[in-house]
């Protein structure tokens, strides 16, 4: 089997290969790391989130849904997942289905809003 740089390493190189691409903002690169890592450590949080990321800058916004939707599923209160998945769904204008998911991110958060005065 021919690895490539991008799938060369342990999960852990690969992770941190995918975080460096990431902040260079190589979106393209993170993701192509990141897809292969997801694939083999399916249950972990972190890389699924920021692949979801990377497609999100990207404006792969269908494959940032479907990662952030799969995050929400298995983890209903996982607070950047579902703010992520508003965005993602208000930059694809569907603000009535964003809304739902940006209220429960904000309450996740503790932003509720301030009771008046009495």
């Amino acid at each position: 089997m021919k690895t490539t740089y991008y799938d060369h390493g342990t999960p852990a190189e690969r992770w941190e290969r995918a975080q460096q691409f990431f902040a260079a903002k190589d979106y393209a690169g993170a993701a192509r790391v990141l897809t292969a890592l997801v694939e083999e450590v399916p249950e972990q949080t972190g890389p699924r989130l920021l692949l979801a990321r990377a497609y999100y800058h990207s404006a792969q916004l269908r494959r940032a849904e479907a990662e952030l939707r799969l995050i929400v599923e298995r983890d209903p209160v996982e607070h950047y997942a579902r703010l992520m998945l508003g965005r993602t769904l208000q930059r694809q204008a569907r603000h009535d289905e964003a809304e739902q998911h940006l209220r429960i991110a904000s309450a996740l958060a503790g932003d509720f809003p301030e009771a008046p005065a009495e």
